[in-house]
């Protein structure tokens, strides 16, 4: 079995998107990609030791959209401070994720306390070295400015519709759109000014850049390296993909009366065939020569949109909030944009959580090392800043510029990109006109174990799904069974009765014992192949098959309960019952290791339970697996969760089984819970 097993590194940081510092989370935070970075972290945990594993997310406290929800707010009457609206924000936050609990070694605010000044002091640091390895420029480009107001307006002060061909977000800011594609502000279509509701104009302003499109070769041989040799979602890889080819313009055919003549007219340029059927395409070597060719399109009048590709990503900005930009040249009084501060914001709270332990000195060991891996739990619309801006900022980190990185050395992330998790059948957005509900008001109905099953289960790594809860719905709406509780109920129903029906059984028979009898080879073959199973899902976080995983053997273990004991109850049939029990409960030690990542507080109890009520600290305890003598019961710790010894006996935890008494279960005392207004429901 061992060299069956995958491989994990001997360390690993795990990080979840940070949500903006101007809201709650609503379900999709949570059910979209917290819950399962929770999950892989809990597991990894247990995998390769807790001392392994820092697990670490945040409140992005700084930009437009904050200082925009900030500035509503004070016009509806509140009275803090922008930090206070924040801070409140990030507590609220942190609360939300413990009630389902998210599991993090590490909340940070990229604004507040001492995270904050660390990530202050991280942001002028990297700069400098971006600036030192040559990918910092300073360009001139146009910004939105309010003629009205007589001020710049920062990027969700402006709405408008996205250039890029095909796109189908329903909103558009001064520079990227809501499914988180780039463009130049010139290129907004129809903007309008959100604080005066007038027309803005564009003014040229200076600001930092990285020479993101300069990366479009070595992106090119890495997305290969990850389509080849790793196991990176698919539509993950193709979405990258989009953006790694040269600019282009998409001219409508019925614009142009010659295409010879406006050939001759463009910079050096190849015609692309077959990209568009309405439109001429056509593809240039730089940025230069296709804003060049704009240029000759907008005197003639001519319509066009531009093509995906990679362009100089902004660094700087002259929002008033936001993390204070190093002086550098002739330009002062800089903010950093806040996406490109947010993606090394993971960095900066390993430092902080480091700082906290006395080992801020192994920060590198944490970022940029061989034997460490970093997991990125993100959303799809994040998929460019992540996997795109990232890999290029993350790589002139490690590589002047016009060198050719070795792409399989540098350090990277493995980005764990999850499809849109929908309410009902929209996509979940706090701005959309039918609002999500909001995480903690899940809570009011269903127990964070049976959403955390259920969200495990919807196959987010391969497509959009629609959340239906039905006890958020009018009774008209219901269709069909509650699938938050048909999920929840492998455990709350099947694996909790499991659980029960040996403990009773033992307690009523062995004087709370359990038989002596070896698991039969049938059941450690079940186990064996659950272990192999989910473990190899888990390694390419496929985590509704885990879910499948799961079902299978719980369900066939709890028919080999029910099928036999009946048997053995009505014949008397006492060394049948012993052999059911010694299987049954050499299964569920198994189980609850597996379930242990999803349902944690559950599975701990059966761990409790296990121990008994009389160990004694000192005199019964784990040494090197095995029981030491004395007593009836023994400590059970850390090691129960320990997978190279899953599949292990029950003895190699507690050894001396005829000596060994379980802890008393109660009549009606449950392991996993439904919730208290699920009582008398059905299911």
């Amino acid at each position: 079995m061992k060299n069956e097993r995958p491989t994990f590194p001997k360390r690993a940081v795990i990080t979840a998107g940070m949500p903006y510092g101007n809201k709650n989370l609503h379900f999709g935070h949570v059910g979209g990609m917290f819950v399962h970075a929770d999950i892989f972290a809990r597991f990894l945990r247990d995998r390769i030791g807790k001392e392994n594993v820092i697990f670490l997310s945040g409140t992005d406290c700084y930009g437009s959209p904050i200082q925009e929800s900030y500035r509503q707010q004070k016009e509806a009457g509140y009275e803090g401070r922008l930090e206070d609206y924040v801070a409140a924000n990030h507590e609220s936050q942190k609360k939300t994720l413990e009630d389902y609990g998210i599991s993090l070694d590490f909340f940070g605010a990229s604004a507040l306390g001492e995270a904050g000044e660390i990530h202050r002091q991280m942001s002028a640091e990297i700069f400098r070295r971006l600036y030192e390895n040559g990918y910092i420029e300073k360009l001139s480009v146009p910004q939105f400015y309010d003629e009205e107001l007589g001020i710049f307006l920062n990027g969700r002060q402006v709405t408008g519709r996205c250039p890029i061909p095909g796109c189908t977000s329903d909103k558009a800011y001064a520079d990227e759109c809501s499914l988180g594609h780039q463009f130049l502000p010139s290129e907004l279509i129809n903007p309008v000014s959100c604080l005066s509701g007038g027309k803005p104009v564009l003014r040229e302003v200076e600001n930092w850049y990285f020479a993101l499109e300069d990366c479009i070769g070595m992106m090119k041989e890495y997305n290969d390296f990850l389509r080849k040799n790793t196991h990176t979602r698919k539509y993950q890889l193709e979405t990258v993909e989009e953006f790694l080819k040269k600019p282009m313009l998409y001219v409508p055919k019925k614009y142009v009366e010659s295409l010879e003549e406006l050939s001759k007219r463009l910079p050096v340029h190849r015609s692309v065939d077959g990209e568009s059927k309405n439109s001429f395409v056509f593809e240039f070597e730089t940025l230069d020569d296709r804003d060049k060719a704009k240029a000759v399109l907008e005197g003639m009048g001519i319509h066009y949109t531009s093509g995906k590709t990679l362009v100089p990503f902004r660094l700087s900005g002259n929002v008033e909030w936001g993390v204070p930009f190093p002086e550098c040249e002739d330009l002062k009084n800089l903010t950093f944009w806040v996406w490109p501060e947010s993606l090394w914001a993971p960095i900066s709270f390993t430092r902080a959580y480091l700082r906290q332990r006395g080992r801020e000195e192994e920060l590198e060991k944490w970022w940029g090392d061989d034997e460490t891996e970093v997991y990125q739990f993100i959303g799809e619309d994040n998929i460019y800043f992540y996997a795109i801006a990232q890999t290029g900022l993350f790589t002139g980190l490690q590589a002047p510029r016009g060198t050719k990185p070795d792409m399989e050395k540098v350090h990277l992330s493995t980005i764990i990109a999850n499809r849109h998790l929908l309410y009902l059948d929209t996509k979940a957005s706090s701005s959309s006109a039918i609002k999500p509900p909001m995480a903690d008001e899940l809570l009011d109905y269903y127990t964070k174990d049976q959403l955390r099953m259920h969200f495990m289960s919807l196959g987010l790594s391969s497509k959009s799904v629609g959340f239906r809860p039905q006890a958020l719905m009018r009774e008209e709406e219901r269709v069909g069974v509650d699938m938050v509780l048909k999920d929840g109920n492998l455990i709350t129903n099947v694996f909790n009765r499991l659980i029960r029906s040996c403990f009773y059984a033992a307690q009523k028979y062995y004087g709370g014992r359990i038989p002596t009898e070896e698991a039969a080879e049938r059941i450690r073959e079940m186990a064996e192949k659950a272990v192999l199973e989910y473990e190899r899902h888990m390694y390419h976080q496929e985590f509704h098959r885990i879910s499948y995983v799961l079902d299978d053997f719980i369900r066939e273990v709890n028919k080999h309960w029910v099928n036999h004991i009946r048997i053995a109850d009505s014949h008397g049939d006492d060394a049948l019952r012993r052999q059911i029990l010694a299987d049954c409960f050499y299964a569920c030690k198994v189980m609850a290791v597996l379930v242990h990542p999803i349902a944690p507080e559950g599975c701990e109890k059966f761990r409790e339970y296990m121990e008994g009520e009389h160990s004694m600290e000192g005199e019964h305890s784990m040494e090197g697996g095995h029981s030491m003598e004395g007593g009836h019961s023994m400590r059970i710790g850390e090691e129960f969760w320990d997978w190279e010894h899953i599949l292990e006996p029950i003895s190699y935890y507690i050894g001396d089984l005829e000596r060994h008494e379980l802890k008393t279960l109660e009549p009606r005392e449950d392991f996993f819970k439904k919730h208290e207004s699920q009582f008398g429901q059905e299911g």
